[in-house]
């Protein structure tokens, strides 16, 4: 997987997940490890994900993109509001 995104495919990316709904949101309780575990697996099933962090979400949004991207090795594709894009390519099949 590359470290960073090429302009051209960061834009590819962020136009795929226009039409993509979050799959995990985070709330009051913020960055727990199995909020963590929950994004890993829905990197695992979706590779291109957004998270949601909810108005009650204490956390702040640049430090849990940070955070996620750099605890599950994903990339941050981008952030708009307090809503996360991140990407992780899935790993090749045995």
């Amino acid at each position: 997987m590359p470290a960073e995104l090429t302009d051209k495919f960061k834009r590819s990316l962020r136009g795929q997940a226009h039409r993509l709904k979050p799959v995990v949101q985070i709330g009051k309780e913020g960055l727990t490890d199995s909020v963590v575990a929950a994004v890993d697996s829905a990197l695992l099933t979706h590779e291109l994900i957004k998270v949601k962090l909810n108005q009650n979400s204490l956390e702040d949004k640049n430090d849990v993109a940070a955070a996620l991207s750099e605890r599950l090795e994903a990339l941050l594709v981008q952030r708009i509001g307090k809503t996360i894009i991140l990407y992780r390519e899935r790993p090749p099949e045995e």
